[in-house]
């Protein structure tokens, strides 16, 4: 029998129920929506969750997806998943915290009697130190973004090879690989000997099905790699980026851009132009060096100095 929070399922079941891992304002519980598939065969162990921040919602239509086609009696091991990870972020749409404007993957491993956000970080971390695998579900928040998958446990890091293999078994096609700020899931797993990833499954406002089903074949690529279901998986070279330059408007207006997403760029080439209201030319920025055109805003309004793009650099294959 395995167990989290109120799921329990037998060898060879799936069942879903809830984790306790708080209070509200009014001392209400605050409970997750957490999944156990028990494979009727013995194996290892993935924990997979989404939406640590509240409004990146491409990683629970993976979740919403995946759960239901896994069938637990041809399963080997067990799949651990927590679908709404920041509660109070997901009920209003927020990417932080609302609670403690915390940004969720910047407190794990979490402290039990910490602020709202540490205690579920606390109580997600114990269920993903039970895992052999992490999948850690993003996206590029509510900006635009290519499918890519993030690398966060720095290249000095024992493990760094095994989530090399991770992410590119996952599949996105592209790879972020760069040390990743203190509190990070994707970094605090590999410290724990757990290879973890971080998909960042695209950017859109709610969620984006292209995005999503990059993620639910990514989950089942694993699945099948690792020995949790029986399959071949073709693992594809990957573009690997280990720097990232950000750029900002030059100046105020509206920002028109020359390049598409996952475009290649030269040093030199132009990224966008910012126009006044009526079209009138106020400034131009090119690439300072060469690069894959990453992420951009949504929105055409900035102001001087406003992030506008980003450009991943250091570009290789593997």
């Amino acid at each position: 029998m395995i167990t989290l929070g109120t799921a329990s399922a037998p060898p060879g079941e799936t069942d879903t129920g809830r984790l306790e891992v708080g209070e509200t304002r009014d001392g209400s519980p605050v409970r997750l929506p957490v999944a156990v598939i028990n494979g009727a065969s013995d194996g290892r162990t993935l924990y997979v969750q989404a939406v640590s921040d509240g409004d990146e919602l491409n990683g629970l239509g993976v979740v919403n997806r995946f759960v239901p086609r896994v069938d637990p009696t041809e399963l080997s091991g067990t799949i651990l998943v927590v679908g709404v990870v920041n509660y109070f972020g997901f009920q209003v749409a927020e990417h932080r915290n609302p609670i403690d404007d915390r940004k969720m993957n910047r407190g794990y491993p979490g402290d039990e009697s910490g602020t709202t956000s540490e205690r579920i970080a606390h109580a997600t971390f114990q269920a993903a130190k039970r895992a052999d695998l992490i999948l850690d579900l993003h996206q590029g928040s509510t900006s635009r973004m290519i499918n890519e998958t993030r690398v966060r446990c720095g290249v000095r890091h024992r493990l760094h090879g095994d989530c090399l293999e991770l992410a590119k078994v996952f599949g996105c096609g592209h790879v972020l690989d760069i040390k990743g700020p203190d509190g990070q899931l994707a970094r605090v797993g590999p410290n724990h000997g757990i290879p973890t990833i971080d998909p960042e499954l695209g950017g859109c406002v709610g969620w984006d099905e292209e995005s999503i089903r990059y993620g639910v074949e990514g989950v089942f690529n694993v699945l099948r790699y690792y020995g949790f279901l029986d399959g071949e998986v073709a693992t594809d070279q990957q573009i690997r980026a280990r720097g990232f330059d950000q750029y900002g408007a030059p100046a105020g207006g509206l920002v028109r851009f020359e390049r598409e997403l996952g475009e290649r760029v030269s040093a030199g080439d132009a990224l966008f132009e910012v126009t006044d209201v009526f079209g009138e030319l106020k400034g131009r920025v090119t690439a300072d060096t060469d690069g894959v055109f990453w992420r951009t805003r949504r929105l055409p309004q900035v102001a001087a100095g406003e992030y506008v793009c980003s450009v991943g650099t250091n570009v290789d294959r593997y």
